[in-house]
């Protein structure tokens, strides 16, 4: 099983992304800078997987 991921999967991570992190950052309001990295990449991983899940159900 091959995943293939194009520049269109990668627009789609970025936007994930950045609005999981605004949604985290409006839930928690974090006051350090750790839980700002912390929550950017909780909502980095979070994207990617949702993109490669959705890629092994169209696959």
């Amino acid at each position: 099983m091959r995943i293939h991921i194009q520049n269109s999967d990668i627009v789609v991570i970025i936007a994930l992304a950045l609005l999981c992190s605004l949604l985290l950052a409006l839930r928690f309001r974090p006051s350090s800078w750790k839980a700002i990295v912390l929550e950017a990449i909780a909502a980095n991983l979070a994207a990617i997987f949702a993109v490669i899940a959705f890629e092994l159900m169209l696959s």
